[in-house]
């Protein structure tokens, strides 16, 4: 299980996140930042730095933003 960030940050793409995370798993991407559920360690550091509000773990995603997961999977080449 990890965080994923989801469609508050598209487009916004702040990098508070990626300033806190102590295992530097937060990636850039084209449109957002992606975190590898490989390397995060939840520590939920992200979730509260997150200006936006767009991080949630991975298992409170509602069903509209499970896409997020995919896409941060396919990100990393995880499939």
């Amino acid at each position: 299980m990890a965080f994923v960030i989801t469609s508050p940050c598209e487009g916004e793409k702040a990098a508070d996140c990626v300033e806190v995370c102590p295992v530097d798993c937060i990636e850039e991407g084209e449109d957002q930042f992606f975190i590898n559920p490989d390397i995060c360690i939840d520590c939920g550091a992200c979730e509260a730095a997150c200006p936006v509000e767009a991080i949630y773990i991975e298992d409170e995603l509602l069903e509209e933003d499970m896409i997020y997961l995919e896409k941060a999977r396919k990100f990393f080449n995880l499939d």
